[in-house]
């Protein structure tokens, strides 16, 4: 999942210099969903890796 982050985060930065400012903004949107998305997946797996043992 981060993958698609730095992904979504590199489409946005070259959309940002070839001008295309709509499809920079989608992708840095995108980007920030995926990486808060990311970010409680990987909140959540610790804790169950915790609880189990």
């Amino acid at each position: 999942m981060l993958r698609w982050t730095i992904t979504f985060v590199i489409i946005a930065l070259i959309a940002a210099v070839l001008g295309f400012g709509g499809i920079a903004g989608a992708a840095a949107g995108i980007a920030k969903i995926v990486f808060f998305i990311f970010i409680v997946l990987f909140v959540l797996s610790l804790l169950k890796g915790v609880v189990k043992k």
